[in-house]
């Protein structure tokens, strides 16, 4: 297993603008390489779907932070609308439980486009599984780009396990990340907890992460 060095120099990143690092690889480089595209989309709305875990809120606050845009909750459009001008008319949206209300979601499209802005939305599924009431909403959606985010490889995981153990001034020893991304969870949530109870364990008994001592705390924690 590569040491930490290699593992932050073999994977290109780039700060996610006032952000953590957003690591790039195989499962997520297609959506990132669209969303630099910006202003030149081919539609005003995007959909960034993925399933649960895979950094869909870490690219979507990318492209917010660097276009300016506004995180809107989807009770928030119905009053947002009518306040939308040329210097706010960019929204992230989650629809990850479906849009809650399409005539409202439909008026923002219209007012967003009409002011040159965009649209981008987090899903776990694409615009082609949904069911629509509204026709003309349907023919937007299901026209617009689908930037999909795969599960989580083994490459992103390891950097983000090195970011985070080094962001907690963790000592880590060699062979420490292969053990654990062969039996964590496959998402950047699990990596994030599996350090947390790690670095408070190894505080707790003031001791180095090893292999045998993150066995014995991966084994607690499943006996609990």
């Amino acid at each position: 297993m590569a040491d930490r060095r290699q593992l932050i120099l073999d994977l290109p990143y780039r700060t996610a603008l006032g952000r953590d690092d957003f690591f790039v690889t195989s499962c997520n480089q297609e959506a990132l390489a669209f969303i630099d595209r910006w202003p030149n989309w081919p539609t005003p709305l995007a959909i960034l779907c993925g399933p649960p875990g895979c950094g869909k809120s870490h690219l979507s606050a990318v492209w917010q932070k660097q276009v300016g845009a506004t995180l809107l909750d989807q009770s928030e459009i119905a009053g947002m609308t009518s306040r939308i001008g040329p210097t706010n008319c960019c929204f992230v949206v989650d629809v990850a439980d479906g849009i809650a209300d399409e005539e409202a979601f439909f008026h923002l499209f219209n007012r967003v486009a009409e002011q040159n802005g965009g649209i981008l939305a987090t899903s776990y599924t694409p615009p082609a599984r949904w069911t629509f009431i509204l026709a003309d909403l349907e023919s937007r959606l299901r026209a617009a780009p689908v930037l999909n985010i795969g599960q989580v490889d083994d490459d992103l995981l390891a950097a983000v396990l090195v970011k985070l153990f080094a962001d907690r001034q963790i000592l880590v020893e060699p062979g420490v990340i292969g053990y654990l991304l062969r039996r964590m969870d496959r998402s950047l949530g699990a990596a994030r907890d599996l350090v947390v109870l790690l670095d408070e364990a190894a505080l707790a008994e003031h001791r180095t992460v090893s292999v045998p001592f993150a066995r014995s705390i991966l084994e607690a924690s499943q006996s609990d």
